[in-house]
């Protein structure tokens, strides 16, 4: 890409899609295009084609999605599954007609199988069942990777594919009931300090493996594979670190400030053992993440605060 390239960023308004237009223009991009939803709305066939008309984008960037935390994955089962395949298929679609020159479709861990051997390679895909409570948005991230395979198959078109961690940081969703579990934690130990409570209670053991990425990290990891890497076969992203959600949580209540006492809720489930996506193939291209855990959830918190003010 040249620094003029006209860059198409779906998604922009969400968490990950502002961490890759901070990026590109961090880094000199003078021509990056976004639309809400409200100006072209990507499930509609129409709209999306007029708008790759009308702007005719050299490299696509597909970070709009929706998305939500387990509740809402599995309450809105099936308008995870259409919107996602919409968007996806839409968009792809029109960036092969009107001849965009790279494409990179960012999905979710949540496409392999609920009991994948641990670490995550990318060769487990569609080797088992998925984790049920998601399996409408992980359909649709998985069908999004194959279209992106399917052209470059058919119509020889330059688009690939990359599986992100469990990621945090800058413009996170902090609900308690439909959020992911680290930003759940920043707000819980939070809303403690500020009450002064005397306990946080979380559920489970604690005992848990899970692997986080600031968001920034991932947006880097987006640009570099958007300039270097052209394979067929996706590839994950991911720091190759994980911790307990105990460990977590300790960190997170340091961070935040907050002097109570952690209480672990054993009668409520743990979910799956361990999640830790292998990116080795990643490392080996000479991409490393930036931001450590902590330092991530430092900025987080910082970001958290000014949203609450």
């Amino acid at each position: 890409m040249e620094k003029n390239s006209k860059i198409f960023v779906a998604g922009h308004r969400g968490m990950v899609g502002s961490a890759i237009v901070r990026k590109l223009q961090n880094e000199g991009y003078t021509n990056i295009v976004t639309r809400s939803s409200a100006e072209v709305d990507l499930r509609i066939q129409k709209s999306v084609a007029d708008f790759f008309v009308r702007e005719t984008p050299e490299y696509v960037f597909v970070a709009a999605a929706k998305v939500g935390g387990i509740l809402a994955n599995n309450t809105y089962r099936a308008e995870f599954l259409y919107d996602n395949l919409m968007i996806e298929s839409n968009v792809i679609h029109a960036a092969y007609a009107y001849g965009v020159k790279k494409l990179l479709f960012l999905g979710s861990s949540c496409i392999y199988p609920k009991l994948a051997p641990q670490p995550l390679k990318e060769e487990h895909l569609l080797t088992g069942t998925l984790e049920s409570t998601n399996e409408p948005y992980a359909i649709a991230k998985i069908t999004g990777i194959k279209l992106t395979e399917a052209y470059r198959d058919q119509y020889g078109c330059n688009f690939i594919s990359a599986m992100p961690a469990n990621l945090y940081g800058q413009g996170d969703n902090y609900h308690l009931q439909n959020s992911h579990v680290l930003p759940a934690l920043i707000r819980k130990f939070h809303e403690a300090k500020t009450s002064k409570a005397t306990a946080v209670e979380i559920w489970g053991t604690g005992t848990p493996l899970r692997e986080f990425m600031y968001v920034d990290d991932l947006a880097d990891a987006s640009l570099f594979l958007m300039q270097r890497f052209d394979e067929k076969l996706f590839i994950n992203v991911g720091t190759g670190e994980e911790v307990t959600i105990k460990q977590l949580a300790s960190m997170i209540k340091n961070i935040v400030g907050y002097e109570g006492e952690i209480r672990f809720d054993t009668n409520k489930p743990d979910g799956t053992p361990r999640k830790l996506m292998d990116s080795s193939r990643l490392h080996a291209l000479g991409w490393k993440h930036k931001y450590s855990l902590e330092q991530g959830i430092h900025m987080a918190y910082s970001h958290f605060l000014n949203e609450i003010k």
